[in-house]
């Protein structure tokens, strides 16, 4: 399937402008043109480039996703649901200190300090926390600093922004962990649409994604915080499983805020988003659903091995005893698989109440057979 290449006029007409830019950042820093600030990709200057790589990296532009498929993956592990997978485990870090500094298990942030220990990588892009809850990618090249960078606040990270600049300076094997938009942003570099201007792509050695199913947008959700608490009291967010609602921990207690009235909040991108497990990763991480305590589940993650590079990352792991695992419960892998299927269907539904016509899926190709499938 092939896909036409356009330039930034194009891009901002159809992305920026229809508010479908999910804030990756894999427009920025290729060229001047373009800056992500507070929370928004920002056009400096127009360019006259016909056929931009910015336009060619954005997540929200087409891309011929069965191409892609056949080019990072074994044919035999994929779904059509959750993409890829080589294997399916439950695990968390099994020291107890990086548990309690990391959002759930630990378990990204400590394969991602074990690939820098071990040399598997020189630099690993993560997202940290900047000023009012503002999120920024930043390039680290030591375990302890990706430590101090596990907590999650839903504010998008220009992650793919991060990598484009770690990727032109002397970094020579680089990590990234990302979130769905940010896997797919950088899987559709490694496909080097424009050969002539790689990107440095081949840097690129390892993707940790990201379970996700929306970013909030940061102006609104700072709003809904500070007419609660002050800001600078928050020290954690949470979603538990099984109740409609986030949970903030300040530092006078928690906080619950009913779903109802933190959905209308989540940037507009995010709603025509049909990935929600980062199928383009090596390894993909969520929180666990193994029917305990949510106490007890928030300390342990579910783990999808996709490729070659994440099989081995998480063998280096079992060997050094940086990760411990259980059995998944039995029926856990069908039900991810249900609820991305049913996140498909929705987010495909409503790009066609967006364009009006069942053929037009702005960036998804109605003729790709996962698609397809989804939708007949």
């Amino acid at each position: 399937m092939e896909m036409t290449i356009m330039g930034q006029k194009e891009l901002q007409e159809r992305v920026h402008r229809a508010q479908l830019c999910t804030g990756c950042g894999a427009c920025v820093n290729l060229c001047p043109y373009q800056v992500f600030y507070q929370d928004q990709t920002i056009v400096l200057d127009a360019c006259d480039i016909k056929e931009g790589r910015c336009f060619a990296f954005c997540p929200r532009t087409p891309a011929d996703l069965e191409a892609m498929r056949r080019r990072f993956f074994a044919p035999g592990d994929l779904t059509p649901e959750i993409g890829a997978v080589k294997g399916y485990l439950i695990a968390r870090a099994a020291d107890a200190a990086i548990r309690t500094g990391a959002q759930h298990g630990g378990t990204v942030s400590a394969l991602m300090a074990l690939a820098l220990a071990e040399g598997l990588i020189d630099t690993a892009i993560v997202a940290e926390g900047a000023d009012r809850f503002l999120q920024q990618g930043v390039a680290v090249g030591d375990g302890a600093e990706v430590l101090k960078r596990g907590k999650s606040k839903f504010i998008t990270a220009a992650t793919v922004a991060a990598f484009n600049r770690a990727a032109k300076g002397p970094a020579g094997a680089i990590g990234v962990v990302a979130t769905p938009c940010q896997v797919f942003a950088l899987a559709k570099m490694r496909m080097k649409p424009l050969p002539e201007r790689d990107n440095n792509i081949d840097k690129l050695k390892l993707v940790i994604g990201l379970f996700c199913g929306w970013a909030l947008d940061w102006r609104k959700f700072t709003a809904l915080l500070a007419a609660r608490t002050a800001l600078e009291d928050i020290t954690g967010m949470d979603i538990p499983q099984g109740r409609r609602l986030v949970v903030i921990y300040t530092r006078n207690g928690a906080l619950e805020i009913p779903w109802d009235e933190v959905a209308p909040i989540a940037r507009e991108a995010c709603g025509v988003c049909v990935d929600t497990t980062a199928e383009f990763a090596d390894l993909s991480v969520g929180s666990a659903r193994i029917g305990e305590t949510w106490e007890t589940t928030r300390t342990w993650n579910q783990v999808i091995v996709r490729t070659e590079a994440g099989q081995a990352l998480i063998d280096l792991a079992r060997r050094k005893g940086v990760l411990e695992f259980r059995e998944p419960p039995a029926g856990v892998l069908d039900e991810l698989k249900a609820a991305a299927r049913d996140k498909k269907k929705a987010s495909l539904e409503k790009i066609i109440a967006r364009t009006g016509n069942p053929e037009d899926l702005i960036y998804v190709d109605r003729r790709d057979p996962v698609i397809r499938a989804i939708l007949d």
